[in-house]
């Protein structure tokens, strides 16, 4: 006989249902890192090398500049490497690169405040 809680269930199945619940979690994880390592790939359009000499050309220690350089150290990473800390990033960089492009001014950015920002966040709209 298997011991029953009050509501009827036995330890067997709560363990089984447990187990369950963590795989179906685990799957929802790697789902959401699947998506946003393909979407920060698309958004993402310079390489680490480009990124890292358009930084040097920046002035001060600016929170696109931070941001910059990490996302060059997870370009240089391989998939497998990456942590939750990268992709905790990269939904920050998806997010970022998606709002400001959608607030595109209407002339000429080639020289604006609004470019220079996005490249910050290693992505070139000249390159679109």
């Amino acid at each position: 006989m298997q011991n029953q809680d009050l509501n009827g269930s036995s330890f067997v199945t709560k363990v089984y249902n447990r187990s369950i619940m963590a795989k179906s979690t685990k799957s929802a994880k790697e789902k959401d890192q699947a998506k946003a390592y393909k979407n920060f790939k698309s958004l993402v359009n310079m390489s680490a090398s480009q990124l890292e000499k358009w930084l040097k050309t920046g002035d001060g220690e600016s929170i696109g500049h931070k941001s910059g350089k990490k996302i060059i150290k997870i370009l240089r990473k391989k998939k497998t490497e990456l942590t939750s800390y990268d992709y905790t990033h990269m939904h920050k960089v998806i997010a970022y690169i998606s709002r400001h492009t959608a607030q595109k001014p209407a002339d000429d950015v080639s020289e604006t405040n609004w470019n220079y920002s996005l490249k910050n966040w290693g992505y070139d709209y000249s390159k679109k």
